[in-house]
């Protein structure tokens, strides 16, 4: 049998040939430069007809340059399969990202060992930049990236980042805004489920709902719970109704957690929102396939991986950013839960 012989790429030499053109021009035409309409015309033609493709790996290397930005999430792989809004976040960020012709890593750091490589991934040049959601305070990855001096965007606010960019939302004002919505329907007896206290946004919705309930908070109707997860929300009402069986209202800090809480409710046989109103927060998918659909805060996590995204892409242009933090609006979503 005879091994068919694999055909020579073509070359910036073949296509300059084929054009009628120097090679000085061709690489004016594939580098952004100004050329003649014809020059142009005809260089295009000739691309197509001798199958030229732009070796980009050699053209990053002369630039230092790997066209690709880490996306890093500090999540526990179930939770990160889990959670639609880190879905969203990310889908967002490539979208930024493919317009202008990046690539997106996808790291996921579940453990000291996946810190530990991923640190050294950064160290070895592999990307330009890095997106980071759900850092925790004295994250080594947040001292890996500033030691780099690595472009970089944070989704939320660890306290310790100093002056690196950020975007997020006003988790404080946005869950004092919905607990005053939920007091406001004559609830008496009001818990949260908190979670995630480790990070920015857990600490910050603790912070609202406290603030929302003034001289009326009682630290005995705060369930903590590790994370925004459905089970998490299941172990924390029932938790908070083994406290205080008259329990009328309750907010959960996420909608996972709140769709948890729900199924806890139901197995005690509450009524939503009869007998308990019930609020979340992210307006995610499982806000809308709950029943009844929960009441909750929009928290535009398309729109957080989209302005982190640009905000690296413009440190890599060389361009100031806002130093002092991106917020998006978090609008409530009133539902049939509360």
């Amino acid at each position: 049998m005879t091994i068919p012989q694999q055909r020579a790429r073509a070359t910036v030499h073949d296509v300059a040939a084929a054009a009628g053109v120097s090679r000085g021009t061709v690489s004016r035409v594939l580098n952004g430069g100004y050329v003649s309409p014809a020059a142009r015309s005809a260089i295009e033609a000739a691309i197509q007809s001798v199958g030229y493709v732009p070796n980009t790996a050699a053209r990053n290397l002369v630039r230092q340059r790997t066209q690709a930005v880490a996306f890093l999430a500090h999540e526990p792989h179930p939770l990160f399969l889990e959670d639609p809004n880190i879905g969203s976040v990310m889908l967002g960020a490539n979208e930024a990202l493919s317009l202008a012709d990046y690539q997106m890593v996808c790291l996921v750091i579940d453990s000291v060992r996946d810190t530990e490589r991923v640190s050294r991934y950064l160290a070895g040049g592999f990307v330009d930049g890095a997106i980071i959601v759900s850092a925790r305070s004295h994250d080594p990855i947040t001292r890996a990236v500033t030691r780099l001096a690595l472009p970089t965007t944070f989704v939320g606010h660890p306290p310790d980042l100093g002056t690196m960019p950020w975007v997020g939302i006003d988790n404080v004002a946005a869950a004092r805004e919905i607990t005053t919505r939920l007091l406001s329907t004559g609830r008496q007896r009001v818990a949260m489920i908190a979670a995630a206290l480790d990070r920015d946004s857990g600490a910050d919705r603790l912070e609202g709902f406290r603030q929302a309930l003034g001289e009326r908070f009682d630290p005995r109707l705060v369930a903590e719970v590790p994370l925004y997860e459905y089970g998490g929300g299941l172990a924390g009402m029932e938790e908070l109704l083994r406290r205080e069986p008259a329990i009328d209202g309750v907010f959960a800090a996420s909608d996972a957690v709140a769709a948890g809480a729900l199924e806890a409710l139901r197995s005690a046989g509450r009524a939503i929102p009869e007998d308990v109103g019930l609020v979340g927060f992210d307006d995610s998918t499982w806000a809308r396939r709950s029943r009844p659909a929960l009441s909750t805060v929009h928290q535009p996590a398309a729109g957080l991986g989209r302005r982190a995204a640009e905000v690296v892409l413009a440190q890599l242009r060389g361009e100031e950013v806002e130093r002092g933090g991106i917020l998006l609006d978090t609008p409530i979503v009133w539902r049939e839960s509360a």
